[in-house]
């Protein structure tokens, strides 16, 4: 699953340490938990930056994170029509469709149940669950106009993490967008990637950028960024 060399120089270059890492998903879980909680049931129903998602099955699909593979056998047994799914992404979107039948107060208790633990989905690492709240919380909170700070050396752990495993069974769950002709340049921290003309802005947006959202694109500047806006918006 990992190479604990580059595992290692990963964290190093973020600056973070497995303490830190926790300490940073339950920090985003707790602030995604109190925007979550003060949201009206129109917000909740707002489409969100995922695909075909609201802000509602959003948050039914962050109170997944913890599921180990007994878990995961039990939610199937619950619920049989989750044996349809074909694909690795079939099966997430029918699952966070199944929990967000759930009172919102209800995915709200369960977010912020998970603070303080240190369980993990079965089969990935907690870059896998650092990553999913951060960029979650954005597709939650972008759409609905609120500040959510993605704290820098969190940001760029994720953004590392996603970069090299872009073309492994997990970069699958994220929109591909097409980056590798372009350098990854942030402007608030000590983070570049790739070759080509340059994509510079917050570290933040350029997580956005790696996990398929162009919803911050326009904050990033240099010939690549034109270029990715051309792209969106052809003359």
């Amino acid at each position: 699953m990992t190479d604990p060399a580059r595992d290692h120089h990963r964290r190093e270059e973020a600056g973070m340490d497995d303490d830190e890492i926790w300490a940073a998903i339950d920090d985003q879980r707790r602030r995604t938990a109190d925007l979550l909680e003060g949201l009206t049931g129109r917000q909740w129903e707002r489409p969100s930056l995922c695909d075909g998602w609201t802000v509602r099955h959003v948050a039914a699909h962050l109170t997944l994170q913890q599921q180990g593979v007994r878990d995961i056998v039990v939610f199937m047994a619950r619920h049989p029509e989750m044996l349809r799914a074909r694909s690795l992404n079939r099966t997430i979107v029918d699952s966070a469709a199944i929990q967000a039948r759930l009172p919102t107060g209800q995915l709200v208790d369960r977010i912020r149940a998970m603070i303080g633990s240190r369980r993990h989905n079965a089969f990935v690492t907690q870059l896998e669950t650092l990553t999913d709240i951060l960029v979650h919380s954005q597709d939650i909170a972008v759409p609905l106009g609120a500040e959510l700070e993605l704290p820098v050396p969190a940001a760029v752990l994720a953004a590392t993490r996603r970069w090299e495993t872009r073309d492994t069974w997990l970069g699958k769950v994220f929109r591909r967008l097409p980056l590798e002709g372009y350098t990854l340049r942030a402007t608030d921290a000590d983070w570049t990637r790739g070759a080509g003309p340059e994509v510079a802005g917050p570290i933040g947006a350029l997580l956005l950028l790696v996990t398929g959202r162009t919803a911050r694109l326009d904050e990033l500047t240099g010939a690549g960024a034109d270029h990715l806006r051309g792209q969106r918006h052809p003359a």
